[in-house]
């Protein structure tokens, strides 16, 4: 399978995060709790199946890395699931999206990764375009600085997340990777949410059950799953750079499920994000193994 063209699926998938999670009548760690959990138990039949041996065989330093990953990614999920409580889902999407700017500089600190001087202008005019998409609902002051500030450091954890896979991906295999990684994930956020907030973990209406299943088997499964495929070929900054489209698709779908309606700034920035992107993927192409 082509790297750029699965990791281009998986945007589009991931794009639904936000929709779904919006939609889920619940708070935000245990849309977080449920969305892991239900990842994991629909990844349990394939890991019984050709994994465990995988698992149980991993050196102390990758399972313990492979945790990690895991405990970032809890903290991505609460961090920026909580920021669509105060603030909109095109400025949540487009902060948390900004984490190009911490895995590039940690890929080339990490792994020697550069980009050539042509994929970062496609970086930079993607960066910009989602810039243009939220600027218009940045707010100074109030419940939309919070959210803002937590979908950001949201970015932040997610960008550790990726620079951990991009190092262990080439030794460990795909599913009993991420097993660890998503266990570890639904762990840390059940004891956070037990610690914290004793939000309960039921009843909820049925439709947010179902909610709950959508973001394990969509976003989470064919978007973090397939990214995670796709960073043992490529470097971690095309991942990276490449989920900048995100939203552009979760702002298309707010408006037909919300009727958030884009302004000419957005409809700018998203142009700005695919023509960034086609430029950066051109531009990188060359890197698949």
């Amino acid at each position: 399978m082509n790297p750029y063209a699965a990791i281009l699926a998986g945007v589009l998938a991931a794009a639904f995060s936000s929709i779904f999670t919006k939609l889920a009548d619940a708070p935000p760690l245990i849309i977080a709790f449920y969305r892991m959990l239900f990842t994991v138990l629909i990844l349990t039949p394939f890991v019984v199946k050709n994994g465990i041996r995988q698992i149980k065989e991993m050196k102390g330093g990758d399972l313990g890395l492979a945790c990690l990953a895991g405990v970032f990614l809890a903290l991505h999920f609460s961090f920026w699931i909580t920021s669509l409580n105060y603030t909109s889902i095109a400025s949540s999407t487009v902060l948390v999206t900004l984490q190009p700017l911490f895995v590039i500089s940690g890929g080339y600190l990490f792994y020697g990764e550069k980009i050539a001087p042509r994929g970062a202008g496609g970086a930079v005019l993607a960066l910009a375009g989602s810039l243009l998409i939220g600027i218009g609902d940045f707010q100074i002051g109030g419940k939309a600085l919070l959210g803002d500030l937590l979908a950001f450091a949201g970015g932040f954890f997610v960008a550790g997340y990726v620079l951990i896979g991009r190092g262990l991906r080439n030794r460990l295999e795909l599913i009993p990777y991420v097993y660890v990684v998503y266990t570890a994930t639904a762990a840390l956020l059940f004891l956070g949410n037990a610690a914290v907030y004793s939000d309960p973990l039921g009843p909820y209406p049925a439709m947010t059950w179902l909610w709950f299943a959508a973001l394990a088997l969509i976003p989470t499964i064919m978007g973090h799953t397939v990214f995670n495929w796709a960073l043992r070929y490529v470097k971690a900054a095309v991942v990276s750079v490449s989920i900048l489209g995100e939203p552009v698709g979760a702002t298309i779908l707010a408006f037909f499920i919300f009727g958030q309606v884009p302004g000419m700034l957005q409809l700018i920035g998203g142009l700005s994000i695919l023509l960034g992107l086609a430029l950066f993927i051109s531009s990188t192409s060359g890197a698949s193994r």
